[in-house]
Parts: C-alpha cells; structure tokens; sequence
C-alpha cells in the first residue's frame, strides 16, 4: 500500500527556517518524480518544489526560489523541502506528493499518491 507521511511543520517567526521530511513507501521511490504543494483554506492547491526521478533535476515556484531547496534521499525512500527566510505567506498546509513517472509537472492532478499534509504556520 502505498504511504506518504509528511512531518517537521509547525509554529516559526518571520525570517526563521523549517525542514519538511516525507517519507514514502512507493515502489522504486527513486524513480519517482516528487514534489511539495501547499494549500490554505478556500485557495486552490499549489505547486511549491519538484525533484525528478530521472536525473534529480529541481524546479521550483516563483514563491519559493532562493529561499527553499528540495532534496531526496532515494535509500530511505525520504524527500525533504527545507524552508529558509519564511513570511507569514507562506503559511499552510504542505503536501508530499509522487508521480508514477519520472518527470516533473507543476500540476497537482498529474500527482498519484498524497500525503495528509503537515502545517507550517508564520507568525510573530
């Protein structure tokens, strides 16, 4: 059965940092594309990071360049996103997600497996 559990969420002030983990139980995880989305009540779910499973290529939301950096480490089948130089907009619910293919698409309905999400909230 197909698992992702997302952990490292939580309360930071402005400017702090947070590392995202996920760790998945998916078949040849490291062929997968993965990635994180994120959601607040009443919007639309959006794309934040992506890691392809082909060559570890890595492309990210206008939102989070040079402030948050996707990862993966295929032997323990475990992607992270670590978060640097948070804004209070930045606060929501964020996804693991996984493709069944290796390449990366910023739409979340070509997504296969999810996630319950793990909050991240900035505030002062």
């Amino acid at each position: 059965q197909v698992q992702l559990v997302e952990s490292g969420g939580g309360l930071v002030q402005p400017g702090g940092s947070l590392r995202l983990s996920c760790v998945a139980s998916i078949r040849n995880f490291g062929s997968r594309a993965m990635a994180w989305f994120r959601q607040v009540p009443g919007k639309e779910r959006e794309f934040v990071a992506a890691i392809s499973g082909a060559d570890g290529s890595q492309y990210y939301a206008d939102s989070a360049k040079g402030r948050f950096t996707i990862s993966r480490d295929n032997g323990k089948d475990s992607l992270y996103l670590q978060m640097n130089s948070l804004r209070p907009e930045d606060t929501a619910l964020y996804y693991c997600a996984g493709r069944t293919s290796a390449y990366t698409i910023e739409s979340s309905q070509y997504y296969d497996y999810w996630g319950r999400g793990t909050q991240v909230t900035v505030s002062a």
